[in-house]
């Protein structure tokens, strides 16, 4: 029975190490000339290209992960608040009503931070453990 019990607990501690270990922290990532303060709502906005600046009026060009990255799946979750399938089918009718274009997409965090700060405009999102400087990381308020 208590050799159960511990099997038990091994798999229990086990799972929730490999959950912790498989969630991505994702962080919003500016071009380093970038000073405008920015908050979630805006972030939000700007994924879904309801907003097309930054709050101190400079343009906006966010930059989307591709569909099948889990730092996408969580910002998908976390910050707009839809399921991934649930973006995809939103941006499906804006293009097909022609209300609008979805973000550019790139492959990965690398691709995210090459053009992050290869352009001033740009906003994106990566795990935090791939940062560089080459971008400037913000917490959003």
């Amino acid at each position: 029975m208590l050799k159960m019990h511990f099997k038990k607990g091994c798999l229990a501690a086990l799972l929730a190490l490999t959950t912790h270990i498989a969630s991505a922290d994702v962080v919003m990532v500016v071009h380093p000339s970038n000073a405008d303060a920015i908050d979630d709502k805006v972030v939000k906005r700007i994924f879904l290209g309801k907003e097309k600046k930054f709050p101190g009026g400079a343009s906006a060009t966010p930059v989307n992960q591709s569909a099948d990255s889990s730092v996408r799946s969580q910002f998908d979750e976390s910050i707009l608040e839809r399921s991934s399938a649930q973006v995809s089918a939103y941006w499906s009718k804006l293009v097909f009503t022609g209300k609008g274009v979805p973000p550019t997409e790139v492959a990965n965090d690398a691709a995210v931070i090459a053009a992050v700060a290869a352009d001033p405009t740009a906003i994106g999102y990566v795990d935090s453990a791939s940062v560089t400087g080459d971008v400037k990381a913000i917490s959003l308020n």
